[in-house]
């Protein structure tokens, strides 16, 4: 584990957001954890967003809901993601932190990578394979995307070409490549919005308290998440030659005069897991924080994009440094919908809402979790307000959740192995 300089070992454990501790630290860490309240539901002090109608057919009681976690596959090595293709195949694909994307069929993982990038992918720290994304159409065109960061540090998108149910990897076409000055705070989560275009989370660049100032920088890509048309929205792609990616017109800042025309939202310090709500298009973002508070944020899908989630000046709705003076209007930023501040856990990963069929008590809930307490609540949001609840401690390291091709959701363990989540 780096260590900053003259800073304590638990002082740096504070600041990464502690995806790739060592599994030593991590017990220390875990059995030195205080027993903490809920996540608290934040009263904004900016504008309240009028909350969104239930979801037709939702029956979550929160009260009432339990959930367990059903082995899948094991023996991964530093497991990362998990999800579907969207083809109807079945396939769950697992990606590791050290290049290979992997396929589960039924339970049975497939003797043969589906993608093997070992030899292309720097894993220092938090680097890693660190997204992959299927568009619509993917069974018939064969094109995916992975984020990683290539042998330099930097955070790479690429398009792939899939066939017979393997990569050509000469078929890698680079689409974005953004240096990191840190081995920290990569993000690297990718997935396609409900609109087609492709959304990329990036963290703040890295080290700690964001000593470059990225988080509020508009001119810079680190500390957002990007909007990209990369031609795979139906109707509304400008994209021509195969190649890179252009601008949505209604991006933000999409005349570059403001801010970087790809910048979606901004202000974040490391956007470990994001997803969108298949049912509504909203957004959920967990956001990892430095020394205090771990958040989760909400977008509705009305929005025109543009927030800002306040890093650095915010670690949740906490000041930074705590005792900072405040001078800032505080309508100038979008706050989260919940925040829980340490020990409660020390690394926020951001889930999913639950849209499967499966499990009816757990439709709309939305799962997150904490890679170091092991900890996963569900929230829902309804008319009536904003309700959390703890669901279960179950010991693991929470990387990822994922969900199949189903709306079914999966919670993945660092340590090697994918489980799927049951509701009764």
């Amino acid at each position: 584990m780096a260590r900053y300089e003259g800073a304590s070992e638990m002082a740096v454990v504070r600041r990464m957001p502690a995806l790739l501790l060592a599994t030593v630290a991590l017990s220390v860490i875990i059995s030195g954890c205080a027993e903490g309240s809920d996540p608290v539901v934040v009263d904004s002090p900016g504008p309240v967003l009028s909350p969104p109608p239930p979801a037709p057919g939702a029956s979550a009681d929160l009260a009432a809901l339990e959930i367990s976690f059903e082995p899948v596959a094991e023996g991964f090595s530093q497991p990362l993601l998990i999800l579907g293709a969207g083809d109807g195949s079945g396939r769950l694909f697992v990606a590791e932190k050290g290049g290979a994307l992997k396929v589960i069929r039924k339970g049975e993982v497939d003797p043969e990578l589906f993608l093997d990038f070992t030899d292309a992918v720097s894993t220092e720290s938090e680097r890693g394979l660190l997204g992959v994304a299927f568009p619509e159409g993917f069974a018939e065109h064969g094109r995916f995307y992975i984020s990683y960061t290539d042998g330099s540090g930097s955070s790479v998108i690429s398009r792939f070409m899939a066939e017979d149910e393997r990569v050509d990897r000469s078929s890698e076409t680079i689409l974005l490549r953004t240096p990191q000055p840190y081995a920290n705070h990569n993000g690297g989560h990718i997935a396609f919005g409900p609109d087609g275009y492709l959304y990329v989370g990036l963290g703040d660049g890295g080290s700690g308290g964001d000593p470059m100032g990225n988080g509020q920088n508009l001119f810079t890509l680190l500390g957002t998440i990007l909007r990209l048309d990369v031609g795979e929205a139906p109707g509304v792609s400008t994209e021509s030659d195969g190649s890179g990616y252009t601008i949505p017109a209604d991006n933000p800042f999409a005349d570059g005069e403001e801010g970087l025309p790809e910048i979606w939202s901004y202000g974040l310090r490391n956007p470990w897991r994001f997803s969108f709500d298949r049912e509504t298009g909203d957004m959920w973002i967990g956001d990892v924080g430095q020394n205090a508070v771990e958040e989760i944020n909400f977008q509705p899908a009305e929005s025109g994009g543009g927030e800002n989630w306040g890093w650095n000046l915010f670690e949740g709705t906490t000041p930074y440094p705590e005792d900072r003076r405040v001078t800032e209007n505080q309508d100038d930023f979008a706050w989260p919908i919940v925040e829980y501040r340490h020990p409660i856990g020390r690394s926020v990963t951001g889930g999913y809402v639950y849209r499967g069929s499966e499990f009816p008590r757990m439709v709309g809930v939305y799962l997150y979790g904490d890679y170091v307490s092991g900890r996963v609540w569900g929230l829902v949001r309804s008319a009536e307000g904003t309700k959390n609840r703890e669901l279960a401690e179950t010991g693991m390291q929470v990387v990822s959740f994922g969900e199949d091709d189903e709306g079914e959701l999966y919670l993945v363990d660092f340590s090697g192995t994918v489980y799927r989540v049951i509701a009764r």
